[in-house]
């Protein structure tokens, strides 16, 4: 049985992000290091979910990447 996956956290880099999965009672699936290619085709095959992600200059596009394929994204401001 496939275990869902109800949000992404991701902390994004130039080169390598940091993505953490969770599932719908809390607890963390997987948390790995994704090249570009690889978490753009994660955000492809991935059934809807949240994917949350700090606010910066390039989660406006990675946010676009994520909504083009279902999810609900959330920009979270760095104060947090």
């Amino acid at each position: 049985m496939a275990t869902k996956i109800s949000m992404l956290a991701i902390d994004l880099a130039k080169g390598s992000f940091q993505v953490c999965a969770v599932g719908p009672d809390g607890t963390v699936l997987y948390n790995r290091a994704l090249s570009r290619t690889r978490l753009a085709a994660l955000l492809a095959e991935q059934p809807t979910c949240i994917v949350a992600m700090e606010a910066c200059a390039t989660s406006h596009h990675w946010g676009r990447v994520a909504q083009r394929h279902g999810h609900e994204v959330r920009l979270v401001p760095a104060a947090y």
